[in-house]
């Protein structure tokens, strides 16, 4: 991988945890690299993020643990979730968690987009992190995150397409192999697995929209 880019690595028939990939980003095999180094290096938006039994500040700040007041709300307001804040019963006091207040889906990962914003790492790895939500959520998660992964290389796992249509490359994985590789407009124009998935895809999506307009 080359440095501030966005690759997207897209799923089909396969466990991506059974695929074998040798990564090396800006020349550098991160099998070289330390543990230290690479966790330092890296921050991880995940499908489904872990809120701690605290408050909703120090689930931001956990982060990095060292940052200040002022650098968490930043993050809140980079992630878009400052405004939700401080609606809360107590701000950014409120305990959230399994003890506390629930949050939706979609301020889960507005949390762990915060988290990001605040290690503010050089690589970012986003795990299937609008998988959950509904589309319109969805639409500005993917928006935070385009912001996210701007000028730092980033990796998307995604079964989604519209996560996967806004990388600089996209390479798609079947049973355990890449069976094509490139930007999405390029991809399209083939008659691939890409260009069928997406079709597929795009069908779904209408007939979810048709049935919500019929009821």
């Amino acid at each position: 991988m080359e440095v501030n880019r966005t690759v997207s690595l897209v799923k089909h028939g396969s466990k991506l945890e059974n695929l074998y990939l040798m990564i090396k980003i800006d020349g550098q095999d991160i099998r070289k690299v330390t543990l230290k180094s690479l966790r330092k290096s890296i921050g991880v938006v995940p499908q489904d993020t872990v809120l701690f039994n605290d408050t909703i500040f120090h689930n931001i700040r956990y982060g990095r643990l060292s940052a200040s007041e002022e650098e968490v709300y930043n993050a809140a307001r980079q992630a878009a979730i400052h405004d939700t804040i401080i609606k809360f019963p107590q701000k950014y006091a409120t305990v959230v968690g399994e003890r506390g207040l629930k949050l939706s889906g979609g301020e889960k990962q507005r949390v762990a987009l915060a988290r990001a914003f605040l290690k503010a790492p050089a690589i970012l790895l986003c795990d299937e992190a609008t998988s959950a939500l509904d589309s319109t959520t969805e639409s500005e998660i993917l928006g935070a995150l385009k912001s996210l992964a701007n000028n730092r290389t980033a990796v998307f796992i995604a079964h989604r397409l519209t996560t996967a249509m806004q990388c600089d490359e996209i390479i798609v994985l079947e049973n355990g192999k890449v069976v094509e590789q490139g930007p999405h407009e390029f991809l399209l124009s083939r008659p691939g697995r890409y260009a069928q998935l997406w079709s597929q895809q795009n069908t779904v999506d209408g007939l979810d929209a048709a049935i919500k307009l019929n009821t």
